[in-house]
Formats: C-alpha cells, structure tokens, sequence
C-alpha cells in the first residue's frame, strides 16, 4: 500500500515515514500544499495524510481541490487544530478521518488500516493465487504447510502483483509504487527483488510465477498444471 505524507514540519513528516515504511507501508512525503495537490492529483496513492497548515495551500484547499478533480483516495487530516468547527471544516471538505495532534503512534496506525478499508481497492488480509497465500498482516509468503517471511521491499512487490493478477508492470512502474518518486535506488532494485521473489516462489512449489512480458514488465501469473 502505498501513502503520502503532506506535512510543513519536517522532523514529524521523517518519523512518520520511519514508522508507516518499517510497517510495509510505501511512503512519499511532501512539504507544502502546492507539492502535496500535484502528487495527490497522479492518483497514484492508496491514502493521504494532509496537514492542515502547511506553506503554499493549506490543507484544506488541498482536499478540495483533490475532490474536484475526481481523486477518491481516502483522507485523513492530520493537524493542531482540534476544535470542533475545524474537524467539521475538514470533513465537509472531502475528509475521511481527522486525527489531532499530538497522537499515539499506535492510534495512527490503527486510523492508517481504517482509512485504507474505505479504499476502492480494499481487499482482504489474505490474498491468493493458485496454491499461494499471502498474509499482509505476518508478511508470509505460503502454499499449504510451506511458508516464507518476505523482507520489506518483497512484501510491497508481491502485494502489488497478488492485488492486481495478470496485469503487467513496467520495471518504471514498479520503481514508483513501491520506492517511490524521491528515491535514490536504481532500477536494478527492481530486477533483484523480482528474482528474489521468483526464487521464493520456486522453494514453495508455488503453481503461481512471475511472469516476464518482452519490452512491457512483468506480471504474476497462475501457471497451469497438466
């Protein structure tokens, strides 16, 4: 699943994505509302956390303007003000959630796996493909009694190709859903994690593969057995 973090105060915006990033989450963060409206209008992203005060627009404009410009991403505002006719404001604006600060870090990740249920693209904890089941909640790869503990980057790939089977993915694609935009990884990354997870499907004996699409990407695949 992948966010993005709109949010002025940068040391706040960096422990966020420490926090959501060592929880699988894939995360991109910006600083103003101006960045923050361009990177929500790419539609590219399965929840948003908007700053309400922030340089450039302020929060709010931003969710407008989003909503204006069709993006349905689930929102949750995140911000000082806690007054009642702001939480009202917020949500009037398109808000799906609205957390005050300070918080609880296991309040946000508990908001975070809420709002991203209100997501057009839901789907449940376990997903499957031929004899493979992946866990998102333990990050374990399995078929029957066989299993494996996928790292962070694995997890995020595998969860992208079971959430969307038989669709292809350019290397580029694949790149920015899951390393995102800002990152100084190269495209090789790409490569080793699709091997790796290729290699990880093997020892399972796993009838599910990913697949290699000439001049197109990859895609996962259910591979027919006689």
């Amino acid at each position: 699943m992948r966010l993005l973090i709109a949010d002025d105060e940068i040391e706040i915006a960096k422990v966020l994505r420490a926090v959501l990033e060592h929880n699988n989450y894939s995360v991109d963060t910006v600083s103003n509302g101006t960045d923050a409206l361009d990177y929500a209008l790419s539609g590219s992203y399965d929840g948003i956390i908007l700053d309400i005060m922030m340089p450039g627009k302020d929060g709010l404009t931003v969710l407008q303007q989003m909503r204006a410009g069709g993006v349905t991403t689930p929102v949750m505002l995140l911000t000082a003000k806690s007054e009642l006719q702001d939480r009202i404001k917020g949500l009037d604006a398109g808000a799906d959630d609205y957390l005050p600060k300070p918080f609880a870090i296991t309040e946000l990740l508990a908001r975070v796996r809420a709002l991203l249920r209100r997501s057009d693209s839901y789907t449940p904890d376990i997903l499957d493909i031929g004899n493979v089941s992946l866990n998102c909640s333990t990050y374990e790869l399995s078929t029957g009694k066989e299993k494996t503990r996928l790292n962070n980057k694995e997890f995020q790939m595998m969860e992208t190709f079971m959430r969307n089977p038989e669709r292809v993915f350019s290397s580029d694609e694949l790149m920015e859903k899951i390393w995102g935009w800002d990152s100084k990884a190269e495209i090789n990354v790409v490569w080793t994690n699709v091997a790796c997870l290729r290699k990880k499907l093997a020892g399972l004996n796993a009838t599910a593969e990913i697949c290699s699409v000439r001049g197109a990407g990859y895609c996962l695949t259910e591979r027919k057995t006689a």
